[in-house]
């Protein structure tokens, strides 16, 4: 089950793997609560869908979502016996298909299970749809031993908990393995300049959050001038129209579309700062030993800062051109995120996930 591009990316070498041995076979149910950047990074895993909902439509509300979700993989289940359904993370399309299966008493594996914030508001919806989604669980696959922990301390069957890493180390492994020899990032960079990759779209972040980032980006370069910043604009219109009207009049930034997910990662490796309130950057960064600023109030995946890969500076402005100057201005500094320890996995996570689900329908758990 996917339905954003973030879960097309972490479940894509999932999915392969699976596919690929004959123990299995694979139906990928797609919702389209994300659209063209769902199906762009299916494509560049050559995935095509077994079947999708299509359920998207321009400023769909959390209602909507959960109740097309819902609806749709319930009328396709009836119709489509499976044995597992696998979901990922906290996605409305997670919560919503895990609840579909479970009407229909269909076990449900849990990819990326048991990150916490510990607010149901932060951030939301995700943060409530994943403790929800592992209330349906029968399998939590956990990418760290604190994300094992967190489901424990919830009364999950620890027997049902495994801890694997997590499947978007695989997926950008893949990617840097496989795919960007000779790679060109397709945006005019000037070589030589130091290059800040920034992301924002939390529903959290929206209203003063968005405004209080690009001002921390305004005093970012009028401090380091010579840098340049590149914003991939998310679709949602409620973050691409407050970002690009805040930003628009500076030669240093550059506006691109939602990146192919190798033009991301070739940005990413670029970079000599990463700005984002996206999770799955925090995990993509520590892999690349790249220093991230975490804008987020909290986090599900401490580990980022305890272990010294991110930094969490929330949407405070000065907090956040401040780290940012720190690490641009200080070579020391750099280096220390690129010593850190990867907390994250080490790109196996989808060959740990697929042996357990051959082991639990050998009746070994």
């Amino acid at each position: 089950m996917i339905g954003t591009r973030p879960e097309a990316i972490k479940m894509s070498p999932l999915i392969n793997l699976l596919k690929s041995d004959d123990n299995f076979q694979v139906s990928v149910l797609t919702t389209g609560q994300h659209t063209d950047m769902l199906m762009q990074a299916l494509a560049f895993f050559n995935i095509k869908p077994d079947y999708d909902l299509n359920i998207m439509r321009e400023r769909q509300s959390l209602d909507y979502i959960t109740s097309a979700v819902l609806t749709g993989t319930g009328e396709y289940l009836d119709k489509n016996n499976q044995d597992i359904i696998l979901v990922h993370g906290d996605t409305s399309t997670a919560f919503a298909a895990a609840l579909a299966a479970f009407y229909r008493k269909i076990p449900v594996g849990h990819v990326e299970a048991g990150l916490r914030s510990k607010n149901i508001y932060l951030p939301f919806p995700e943060e409530m749809n994943r403790v929800l989604v592992d209330r349906i669980a029968s399998l939590y696959f956990a990418p760290t031993e604190l994300d094992a922990e967190n489901l424990k301390s919830e009364n999950a069957d620890p027997s049902k908990i495994f801890i694997t890493g997590n499947t978007v180390i695989d997926a950008l492994f893949w990617t840097l393995n496989n795919k960007l020899n000779n790679y060109k990032l397709n945006i005019d960079l000037e070589p030589g300049r130091p290059l800040i990759l920034m992301t924002a779209h939390r529903r959290e972040s929206w209203g003063d959050g968005l405004i209080n980032i690009c001002e921390a980006v305004k005093d970012i370069i009028k401090s380091r001038p010579d840098v340049q910043i590149l914003i991939p604009l998310h679709k949602n219109p409620a973050v691409r129209e407050v970002i690009f009207n805040l930003l628009k009049d500076f030669k240093q930034v550059i506006f691109t579309e939602p990146l192919d997910y190798p033009d991301f990662v070739a940005a990413m490796s670029r970079s000599a700062l990463i700005l984002s309130d996206s999770g799955g950057i925090q995990e993509e960064a520590s892999a690349l030993r790249k220093p991230v600023l975490i804008m987020r109030t909290l986090s599900e995946r401490p580990q980022a800062v305890t272990l010294g890969t991110g930094v969490l500076v929330g949407t405070d402005k000065n907090k956040i051109s401040e780290q940012a100057l720190k690490i641009l201005n200080n070579k020391e500094y750099q280096e220390y995120f690129a010593s850190r320890k990867l907390p994250f996995g080490d790109g196996t996570a989808s060959l740990k996930i697929r042996d357990v689900i051959l082991n639990y329908f050998k009746g070994h758990y």
